[in-house]
């Protein structure tokens, strides 16, 4: 068994900057996220009722996709492949979970408008994220 050189695709000893800022930002945001979805279904403090019109479907995802925000700035701090292909793959759950959503309240669901503001937002950082990571090469 051999041990990953520095040429290997698999291992970067240095990444540039921007790219550990990226993890740190996943990593602040994955927390954020776990605490406040847990915080909700929990009903920790009556954030349930704080919380107001929120769809549960989109709780559950929040909460869930934290762990995956976590798990992804290991990868993106470490300069793994697989820190850009989860990255990918939180931008494209997100972007289907919002049109999910937006379906769901085209029906008539009671929504707070901020629960759109936070998927806009939550798309838009890890787009950006992984849009970085693919064309800088972090992935084969």
């Amino acid at each position: 068994m051999s041990a990953a050189t520095p040429q290997s695709p698999e291992l970067k000893l240095n990444p540039p900057i921007w790219q550990k800022a990226a993890a740190i930002v996943a990593l602040v945001f994955g927390a954020m996220t776990i605490f406040s979805a847990g915080s909700i279904l929990g009903n920790f403090g009556n954030a349930e009722q704080a919380a107001g019109a929120y769809i549960p479907f989109v709780l559950w995802f929040n909460f869930l996709a934290g762990f995956a925000y976590v798990a992804a700035a290991v990868g993106i701090w470490r300069a793994r492949n697989w820190g850009c292909g989860l990255s990918v793959l939180i931008a494209a759950a997100t972007g289907l979970i919002a049109l999910i959503f937006a379906f769901v309240i085209w029906q008539g669901a009671a929504f707070e408008m901020r629960t759109v503001g936070a998927l806009v937002l939550r798309f838009g950082i890890w787009a950006v994220i992984a849009t970085a990571l693919y064309r800088a090469g972090a992935r084969q």
